[in-house]
């Protein structure tokens, strides 16, 4: 494990810390919401909104990291800024002040995210993307093992005493902050800082990227505009009987697969190829979103969720290896950046639409539509080409 070197161990701890406050709270934030007063288009409204707010400053943020050549800083504000915002959900009730907080937690993702994944990307080559990726996704995502246990263990002793995690997942989320301090940018000659860059400048890369990029993106985008949160599928697994500590628990058995799976299959996907894994997992979508349609027995939703885990797993981490074996180095971070800003926006709109769909004609309908749409990518994204072996150098 040659290629995993100091700095991915360093983001992936941090990533582990972030995960396990943030994800502390993920899973009992549609029920606090509802406890409060949010209504399920509400949720749907709020989580699209968040997205936003992640996908608009992704792509200008990680434009600002290629322009002035630096990482560290943007990785370290970006993770500051979500770990203020967890205890600020607690402290007011009120749908403003929630708006703000939760906003405030995705700003903090979306400066992060760019920067973070060209600092990845960096450290690896086109024979280890795969790789790289995998471990730090599988890092990251055993700590939303860890955050949902410790919620499951403090409600078991304090049931629905949900205000108090927010304050208990505020401390992994300082170990967080504290671990970023231990990041340093490598030594580049870097543009000056003060280029002007609007907002959403990011957006002009989308002419001058390579074409495979932007076929490979679209069909990326349109699948993420059926992909809403996964609030929804938590929400259905309440809503057929569930508690809340199985309803937590099918969480965490989702992750711990994600977990588990994710760097197995980054190495297997540099051995047969990244499209092929990233085919799979949406095979397995589309299984778990046409099931999720008609269950509502225990077990099945755990078969699901386990399906649903190795989806992430074959894909999350993949798409993003995928993007950087087809982009220039030195746009790593503004490619990463806009391809995940046009996806949050994407799913903003999915989680709206999604609310609506469910509101007006039930969850059964919300589920098949994006299980078919799922199929229609599939088959969209097997005509295109698997990425090269080498990355673009300039």
């Amino acid at each position: 494990m040659k290629y995993i070197t100091r700095t991915i161990w360093i983001l992936s701890l941090v990533s582990l810390f972030t995960d396990t406050a943030s994800e502390m709270l993920y899973p009992i934030l549609p029920i606090y919401l509802k406890t409060i007063g949010f209504s399920i288009v509400l949720i749907g409204v709020l989580e699209g909104i968040a997205e936003a707010t992640t996908g608009l400053s992704k792509g200008y943020f990680g434009k600002r990291s290629d322009l002035s050549g630096k990482r560290v800083p943007f990785v370290q504000w970006g993770y500051a800024l979500s770990t203020i915002s967890k205890p600020m959900m607690a402290v007011l009730a009120y749908p403003l002040w929630i708006f703000f907080a939760r906003t405030l937690d995705r700003f903090g993702k979306g400066l992060r995210t760019g920067a973070r994944d060209a600092m990845l990307s960096d450290e690896a080559t086109a024979e280890t993307n795969g790789k790289v990726f995998g471990f730090h996704r599988s890092m990251d995502t055993f700590g939303a093992v860890l955050g949902p246990s410790i919620a499951l263990l403090y409600l078991y002793y304090y049931p629905e005493d949900y205000k108090t995690l927010f304050f208990i997942a505020f401390i992994p989320g300082v170990l967080a902050v504290v671990s970023s301090l231990y990041l340093k940018d490598k030594k580049t000659k870097a543009e000056s800082t003060k280029v002007s860059t609007p907002f959403f400048s990011f957006l002009k890369y989308w002419k001058k990227s390579p074409p495979e990029y932007r076929k490979l993106v679209s069909g990326l985008l349109f699948f993420t505009l059926f992909n809403s949160s996964d609030v929804f599928l938590l929400l259905q697994a309440k809503q057929s009987g569930l508690n809340d500590s199985s309803v937590i628990s099918l969480y965490i058995f989702y992750n711990l697969i994600y977990a588990l799976f994710a760097f197995p299959l980054g190495i297997l996907a540099d051995n047969i190829g990244l499209k092929t894994i990233y085919l799979l997992g949406l095979v397995l979508f589309a299984g778990v979103y046409l099931g999720m349609a008609f269950t509502t027995n225990f077990y099945f939703f755990f078969g699901l969720f386990f399906l649903y885990g190795v989806f992430s797993a074959a894909t999350e981490g993949i798409s993003k290896a995928w993007i950087s074996n087809i982009s220039d180095k030195s746009d790593t971070a503004t490619a990463i950046g806009t391809f995940s800003g046009l996806q949050s926006i994407c799913t903003m709109l999915a989680s709206s639409l999604t609310g609506l769909v469910w509101f007006k004609f039930g969850a059964t309908t919300a589920f098949l539509i994006t299980g078919a749409a799922s199929l229609m990518v599939l088959i969209y994204l097997i005509g295109i080409p698997g990425p090269g072996t080498k990355k673009q150098i300039t």
